[in-house]
């Protein structure tokens, strides 16, 4: 219901309440003052003609009595307990010497009581009611002409509040703030704020002003949002272009990092090629000096295999060196282990190092196989480097599956790298993935291996962890891969020559 509707019943309700606890109050006290005026009159009219024979001998009223008289009149005689008359009244009307006494009695209710005198040794008495028609009318007139007048005042009181105060206190606030709200649903900033000059001395108005002041903080907070947004937006725009310095930082890192385990592993190359390019070399001129007389079927086996060896050199070389995309697909552990130790061992210092292997041809990983063997290689590399100049130097290399206390339920490729070295230094340890932590900053390395290994671990969602062996003294580093399940590959019977 609308606050017009409300108001206008509200005070209806509230008027003819009023009326009705008014005629309620007033009808008992008219109808106290009726009742004495006619019991005024009845002992007027009795105390008059009580010693007429009339009222003694028939009990009726005198004909000039009855005549001409507008009242309805009504009288009795008898003794005291017909006529029902209480003792103490009885009392006063025979103290009053004849003249009547205003009384209750029984049949008649108020009225007036006279005293008759002694018949027969009874106390006779006479008593008289009167209704007087025009006080009774007269106060019904009361009772209408108060209900009218109540009904005038509401009418006038409704009148002025819906012509003069409500209109102008009440409705005219209310509906502009209505107005000012569908402005701010609109979006309409220039008339969301309601005029100081409209705005009223009064609860309303204190509803008004905090509205607008909360509409002023509302847009407040939304201009420094913006901005908030605005200032995100750009620094979203700077990171992101931050974010593709650091990818193309960290892929320039790893393209250096594999270069510079090329120009090691040039080192080697020659020493490595000397003894097979000797073997062809003799073959060669063997068969040019002699032609016709070919090759004996041992040396032409020989020359076979040492043929095969220099393309497999020469593949693992490329295989390392080449760029390719990130891809990721089913492959051999053990593969993957015999390629990266085939280019450790091109290195002519890593000939005395006992490297040992210990994985199933079966195991198996989804992962790019190119880039886990360049880690792969890193580890060993470091490993060799650790234990050259040792006594008895030795590396194990041992892949298994294995589970985590941090993911329990989740199986995980492990490839432990452990060495018989001096062990890492705690001083290094904790910086050990950083680019350039190596100590060996020389000829030998970059400084960048580790940085880059622990990048593309994280890159195929694992990890390397690091420390030193608590058995013996040297170091330990393991890379974790997820497994997939199944785990397994078909075995591969043809592992390269090492």
């Amino acid at each position: 219901m609308r606050v017009r509707k409300k108001l206008i019943v509200l005070h209806t309700l509230f008027s003819l309440i009023l009326a009705l606890v008014v005629l309620v109050t007033l009808r008992p006290a008219v109808a106290a003052v009726v009742r004495e005026s006619e019991v005024d009159e009845a002992v007027l009219i009795l105390s008059t003609v009580h010693e007429s024979s009339e009222v003694r001998e028939r009990g009726t009223l005198p004909d000039m009595v009855r005549h001409g008289r507008e009242e309805r009149t009504r009288l009795m005689v008898g003794d005291a307990s017909e006529l029902g008359i209480p003792p103490d009244v009885a009392v006063a009307a025979i103290a009053q010497n004849g003249n009547a006494v205003a009384g209750e009695c029984v049949p008649l209710g108020a009225c007036a009581v006279s005293y008759l005198g002694r018949t027969t040794g009874v106390d006779r008495y006479a008593v008289l009611s009167v209704s007087i028609e025009t006080a009774r009318a007269e106060a019904t007139r009361l009772y209408l002409v108060a209900f009218g007048a109540i009904l005038a005042v509401y009418v006038l009181v409704a009148a002025a509040l819906e012509l003069f105060v409500l209109p102008q206190n009440v409705y005219r606030p209310i509906r502009t703030m209505l107005e000012a709200d569908d402005a701010v649903q609109r979006g309409d900033m220039s008339a969301e704020l309601i005029p100081t000059r409209e705005i009223p001395s009064d609860e309303l108005g204190e509803i008004m002003r905090s509205r607008n002041e909360s509409i002023i903080k509302l847009r407040r907070h939304e201009a420094a949002l913006a901005d908030a947004i605005a200032q995100l937006e750009h620094i979203a725009t700077d990171l992101k272009r931050k974010n593709h310095l650091l990818e193309t930082a960290q892929r320039n890192l790893a393209d250096a990092d594999r270069l510079a385990g090329l120009g090691i592993m040039s080192a080697g190359i020659a020493h490595e090629l000397n003894t097979p390019l000797a073997v062809v070399k003799g073959l060669t001129e063997k068969l040019h000096e002699n032609p016709r007389a070919g090759l004996a079927e041992a040396d032409a086996a020989l020359m076979l295999r040492v043929v095969g060896r220099l393309e497999r050199l020469g593949e693992s070389l490329l295989d390392y060196a080449r760029v390719r995309p990130p891809r990721s697909a089913r492959a051999q552990v053990r593969a993957m282990i015999d390629d990266a130790l085939t280019l450790v061992r091109i290195d002519k210092g890593a000939k005395a190092i006992d490297f040992v292997l210990d994985a199933p041809d079966t195991l198996g990983v989804d992962c790019d196989s190119d880039r886990i063997v360049q880690v792969l290689v890193n580890l060993l590399r470091n490993a060799a480097d650790a234990v050259r100049g040792q006594e008895g130097p030795r590396v194990e290399v041992i892949a298994s599956i294995t589970q985590r206390e941090q993911a329990p339920h989740r199986p995980w490729l492990s490839v432990r790298i452990s060495d018989n070295g001096p062990g890492i230094d705690a001083s290094v340890l904790p910086r050990l993935f950083e680019p350039f932590a190596s100590t060996r900053l020389d000829s030998r390395g970059t400084g960048l291996g580790l940085a880059v290994s622990e990048g593309i671990a994280r890159e195929h969602g694992g990890v390397i962890l690091a420390g030193n062996r608590t058995d013996v003294r040297g170091a330990v580093f393991e890379l974790l891969l997820p497994a997939p399940t199944p785990h397994l590959v078909a075995a591969n019977t043809g592992a390269p020559e090492g």
